[in-house]
């Protein structure tokens, strides 16, 4: 567009020229270097007012990427709550032993003798012992020994002899050692583990030692 313009100036120009030649007023001289730069100038100051007249285009504003959200966190199942659990207390039987009524430690026996070892023994719990407890070997040599069961309830911190006829092996010599522990009538053994130690080959046990006393007293 801004070309057709500049040819139509300078096609005026050019008639313009032209027609004052026919004039008989002598007109000076158009110098033609000096009507292109004219052309020139109004062809520039043309473009200036039609860049000036046309709408800025204002650039959009670069988008820029919003800040990512964490995801909600899940949910988890939360851990089931354990019921209290209950403390098991400490069993209400004990056993105390209190002394050998017969046997000391290192009794001398000759093998095969038999004998009645007892001891003398206290309920110390909190709980009677009740009929059908029973008093059994637990280790070492039981010298045929056989469990003895309580015939009747014993009472809080009352004192009882326990007795269990034994007899001396024949088939070794020397210190030999049983232990026997009271228990429960389904076998939960509780209290003192106590034991009668003698030894074989030693000697024969005197006629006070072998008296036979009665196998348990109770008050």
């Amino acid at each position: 567009m801004q070309q057709k313009i500049f040819y139509i100036m300078i096609i005026g120009v050019i008639l313009l020229t032209a027609c004052g030649g026919n004039s008989v007023t002598a007109t000076p001289t158009v110098d033609p270097n000096s009507i292109q730069t004219q052309a020139v100038k109004t062809f520039s100051a043309a473009l200036t007012q039609t860049a000036l007249a046309a709408p800025t285009e204002t650039p959009f504003p670069t988008l820029t990427a919003s800040a990512t959200f964490a995801p909600f966190a899940t949910l988890s199942t939360l851990p089931a709550i354990s019921q209290a659990t209950t403390v098991p207390t400490k069993s209400c039987y004990s056993m105390a032993f209190a002394s050998d009524v017969t046997i000391p430690d290192n009794t001398p026996v000759a093998p095969g003798q038999t004998f009645t070892k007892t001891w003398k023994v206290i309920n110390n719990g909190s709980c009677p012992w009740d009929t059908g407890f029973k008093f059994a070997f637990t280790g070492g040599d039981a010298m045929s020994g056989a469990t003895y069961t309580i015939p009747s309830t014993v009472a809080v911190n009352a004192q009882v002899n326990l007795s269990i006829a034994m007899i001396a092996p024949t088939n070794k010599t020397g210190t030999l050692r049983g232990n026997w522990r009271m228990s429960t009538a389904n076998g939960q053994f509780f209290g003192d583990e106590i034991y009668v130690v003698v030894v074989v080959g030693g000697g024969t046990l005197t006629p006070a030692a072998t008296a036979t006393t009665k196998p348990t007293t109770y008050p």
